[in-house]
C-alpha cells in the first residue's frame, strides 16, 4: 500500500457500498472498519493516512468537486444529472441499470415522438430529462419528483416518466412500459481535478490495481 500521499475516498451509502468495499478489498485496501456497524461518517484506513468519507450518493460528486474528497464512487446517472466538474477515471461495472422513458401501457404510445406537444414528464432527473427531450426536438414540461415517479401517470400528474430501472418489475407492476433508453448506467470512479495532479502517483496506482482486478474473468 502506498502511504506517501493521504487520500480521502467518498463512498456512497446504501446499495452500492458493499460492492465498492468488496472491490477495494480485492486490491489490498483494509476495509474492515467499514464492515463494522457504526454511525461514523469518516472512517480511517488502518495502517495508512487514507480515509473513507460516507455520503449520500447524490452528494458524492459535490464532495469530490470541492476537494473534500480526492476520489469518489458514484452512479453515472448522478454524474449526468449533477453536472459537476470532476474527472471520470474508471467504469467500475457494477450497479448496472438503465435510464429510460416510460409511459402507461394503455396510452398506446410506442415512441417518444408520439407524445403530445408539451406533455408532462415526471422524473428525479430534471436536467437529463430536459436535455434528452430537447435533443429529440420535443417540448416537454418536466415535473421534478423526489421519489416514486411511477405514481405520476397513475394519478394524472404526468404523461410519461424518466427513471432508472434494473429489472423492469416496478414498471410492469405500475402498468408502465419503456419507450426509449436514454443511457446505460454503472458506477464510476471520479476524482477531484486538482488531486489528480497533486496526488498523481497515488491515484494512478490505485486506478491501475482496480483495472487489473476488473479485467480478471469472473468465475
Amino acid at each position: 500500500m502506498d502511504k506517501a500521499a493521504p487520500l480521502t475516498i467518498a463512498l456512497p451509502k446504501g446499495r452500492l457500498q458493499k460492492p465498492v468495499v468488496d472491490l477495494l478489498e480485492q486490491i489490498g485496501i483494509d476495509c474492515s472498519e467499514l464492515r463494522e456497524p457504526s454511525r461514523k461518517l469518516i472512517i480511517p484506513v488502518p495502517g495508512t493516512e487514507w480515509r473513507f468519507l460516507l455520503a449520500k450518493p447524490a452528494d458524492v460528486p459535490t464532495y469530490v468537486e470541492y476537494g473534500a474528497a480526492d476520489l469518489g464512487v458514484v452512479g453515472k446517472d448522478i454524474l449526468l444529472e449533477s453536472h459537476k466538474d470532476v474527472a471520470e477515471l474508471l467504469d467500475l461495472g457494477f450497479g448496472f441499470c438503465r435510464l429510460i422513458v416510460a409511459v402507461p401501457e394503455t396510452s398506446g404510445i410506442k415512441d417518444v415522438q408520439d407524445l403530445d406537444f408539451n406533455s408532462r414528464v415526471a422524473t428525479k432527473f430534471p436536467r437529463i430529462t430536459t436535455e434528452f427531450f430537447s435533443s429529440q426536438g420535443i417540448q416537454a414540461e418536466v415535473v421534478h419528483l423526489n421519489g416514486s415517479v411511477e405514481l405520476g401517470p397513475i394519478v394524472g400528474l404526468a404523461d410519461a416518466i424518466v427513471d432508472i430501472t434494473e429489472t423492469g418489475t416496478t414498471l410492469v407492476e405500475n402498468g408502465l412500459i419503456p419507450i426509449a433508453e436514454i443511457a446505460q448506467i454503472t458506477s464510476r470512479l471520479i476524482a477531484n481535478r486538482v488531486s489528480c495532479k497533486v496526488k498523481y502517483q497515488t491515484i494512478q496506482g490505485l486506478v491501475r490495481r482496480l483495472r487489473e482486478v476488473l479485467a480478471k474473468p469472473v468465475d
